[in-house]
């Protein structure tokens, strides 16, 4: 068995060495971080080449959440850390419930500050993890494996499938040798090449997962009204921040001064979207309410009604 995953390691491309860097331990430390960095440039170039992929697998997000869905996304290591963290953005920048996006982690979140190695070679235990969050076939899986081969990741995909639930599969590396055939919905390669240090993809591999959730989480939120212009509109004031950023926002999309805007917020309870209609549409916060639920919370739309 160890023969058969080292023959299968021994073709990633992520764990191949980079000839750019062989001397990396020789350079002087502005020398080392430009050659990280240039090694850095190269993802985002890598990433526009997906954008059909992405766009896809955005879509069917936004088709999840509108039927009452719910997003996960599994991973282990840095993988599993990076879908966690998306998830946990979500609720204090888009208002969304913490149970609409979450994120599972091989080992589980103990593992989120102390990595603990071999956890991700258990192939049914992501079946059990998602049994206990009740993933059904109205939810989506994301799969995030840089090396495409992480068997706690493919044994989420697979339990996914089997349940008739919709599968994304962000990888790192060209389809590969395994005895596991996994067949997401939507794939989304980025292959990204070997990493200025052989195996470490908590770097190029970390840097092109984490662009990618951005986009998934913040293209399906924006599909989902939750922006108006490029102004967070459905954030919940849960701080004072927030709270402050709420009424700024209000007053760079209406022109209204400090005190309007405090004085709108909080009759609109708080909400940011209201206020805005209220203002904009120069109605009480009854009527703006009622223009937001027939414009489905887009605001744009409830200012043209």
């Amino acid at each position: 068995m160890s023969k058969k995953v080292f023959e299968q390691i021994k073709s990633l491309i992520t764990e191949s060495r980079n000839p750019k860097t062989f001397r990396i331990d020789s350079l002087s430390t502005a020398q080392i971080l430009k050659l990280i960095n240039s090694e850095d440039k190269t993802v985002p170039q890598i990433i526009e080449k997906q954008i059909p992929q992405i766009a896809k697998a955005v879509e069917l997000l936004v088709k999840t959440f509108q039927t009452g869905g719910r997003l996960f996304y599994i991973g282990a290591g840095t993988s599993g850390r990076l879908g966690i963290l998306d998830a946990a953005e979500c609720p204090p920048t888009f208002g969304s419930d913490p149970t609409m996006i979450r994120g599972i982690i091989a080992g589980g979140y103990k593992t989120l500050i102390r990595s603990k190695e071999g956890v991700e070679d258990n192939f049914k235990a992501a079946g059990n993890d998602l049994a206990k969050v009740k993933l059904n076939k109205k939810d989506i899986l994301v799969g995030i494996a840089a090396s495409r081969r992480t068997p706690y990741v493919l044994g989420g995909l697979k339990y996914a499938k089997k349940i008739g639930c919709k599968t994304i599969f962000i990888y790192c590396n060209p389809h590969l040798t395994s005895p596991i055939k996994i067949k997401a919905d939507v794939e989304i390669p980025l292959i990204v090449g070997p990493e200025v240090i052989m195996g470490s993809t908590r770097m190029k591999a970390g840097t092109a997962q984490k662009l990618v959730l951005n986009m998934l989480s913040t293209a399906a939120m924006i599909k989902l009204g939750k922006v108006y212009q490029n102004m967070m509109v459905d954030l919940k004031a849960t701080s004072q921040k927030l709270v402050e950023r709420s009424k700024r926002t209000i007053m760079i999309v209406t022109g209204v001064d400090y005190k309007t805007a405090s004085s709108y917020l909080k009759k609109a309870d708080g909400n940011v979207k209201t206020a805005l209609v209220m203002i904009l549409a120069k109605v009480d916060k009854k009527k703006a309410k009622r223009r937001l639920e027939k414009a489905r919370g887009f605001v744009r739309r409830a200012l043209e009604k």
